[in-house]
């Protein structure tokens, strides 16, 4: 554990300050695009303008053959498009890999100026937090990069659940963490081959029915404690918790369902994996009108958060206030990028 005085301190001469706060920005959706397939770079200037994230994915999906071209594909796509007010994210390879030492240091020695988010795959301890940490400060401070590139945790082992807390406070690199409920569930031997979601043999019975009738059931989230932690490590650390993927693609209102519990426990977007997912990532990230009305109504009543006031026969107070601003400000996010602004 760095010295509190020395934790915001650049780690190779010459590398940018770290941030002290994140960026305030939009990330409902994290929209995966495969960058050694030519016809989906060629989209990305135009897929830039619809999500919030564009991400060139490395990693798993991407075929063995294919790594190095899909390395390259994502240094064009960065050099030959606009991305304007979108972030452009990598997922690298994980740090067992061969690539992934390549993925940082050709990446960041050629597009390093543009690249905001580095995804780091199956992350353990907060070792792996700092290696990455470690080289992409000397990769900054060798090419010359003004501003401090992130780095976003994937949760995805059964170790990686257990040091999450550490993981969290690791650097002050960190930009977040995402799910990866496939990896995990093959980590921690789970009896489920679903990439997100519930199961149906995953379920809590009513109490025992009367004679005759059916006794009620209801399917359970296979997720819920560990978006949970997860959603807790990283608040506590002022970092940013994300959903990951839902792998069902055919199935619309089982990811808006999963999208929406991961919303309501805290987390501020989700992976995107097919173009139908934008679309249910931005309903569900995007606050309801009616509370952005209702949490202006707030604010207005409470200016500074101080006191407290009644608001349509309910008591608001300081911890209301706080509940609203991050509404509000959400709501400011989403006119900035998508149109007229939610509530009046």
């Amino acid at each position: 554990m760095k010295l509190p005085r020395r934790f915001f301190q650049p780690l190779a001469v010459g590398a940018p300050q770290p941030l002290r706060e994140l960026p305030v920005r939009l990330e409902r959706m994290i929209h995966f695009v495969p960058p050694h397939v030519e016809k989906m770079r060629a989209k990305a200037a135009e897929l830039a303008s619809q999500v919030d994230v564009v991400l060139g994915n490395l990693e798993d999906a991407i075929p063995i053959e294919m790594k190095l071209e899909a390395r390259r594909g994502f240094i064009r796509m960065a050099q030959e498009s606009d991305f304007g007010a979108t972030g452009l994210w990598i997922r690298m390879n994980a740090l067992n890999s061969p690539w992934a030492l390549d993925d940082l240091v050709e990446i960041v020695g050629a597009v390093g100026d543009r690249l905001d988010v580095v995804m780091v795959p199956k992350v353990e301890g907060p070792w792996d937090i700092h290696y990455v940490d470690q080289l992409l400060a000397q990769l900054e401070a060798r090419h010359g990069i003004a501003k401090p590139i992130l780095v976003h945790a994937i949760l995805e082992t059964a170790e990686g659940v257990k040091n999450v807390d550490d993981i969290a406070a690791a650097s002050p690199r960190l930009h977040g963490m995402s799910l990866g409920p496939a990896d995990l569930a093959a980590s921690r031997g789970m009896k489920t081959t679903r990439v997100g979601g519930g199961h149906p043999d995953y379920r809590v019975l009513g109490d025992t029915a009367a004679a005759g009738s059916e006794r009620a059931s209801a399917q359970q989230d296979l997720w819920h404690y560990t978006v949970a932690r997860m959603v807790d490590a990283c608040l506590a650390n002022g970092i940013k918790p994300f959903y990951g993927p839902f792998g069902d693609f055919s199935d619309p209102l089982a990811c808006e369902a999963q999208f929406r519990n991961a919303f309501l426990m805290g987390c501020v977007g989700a992976w995107s994996l097919h173009p139908s997912q934008i679309g249910i990532a931005k309903r569900v990230f995007s606050p309801d009108p009616g509370e952005v009305a209702f949490a202006r109504r707030i604010i207005a009543a409470m200016p500074d958060g101080s006191g407290a006031v009644m608001i349509d026969g309910k008591m608001q107070d300081d911890a209301t206030w706080k509940q609203a601003r991050v509404i509000a400000d959400l709501a400011d996010l989403v006119a900035a990028k998508d149109g007229p602004p939610l509530g009046p």
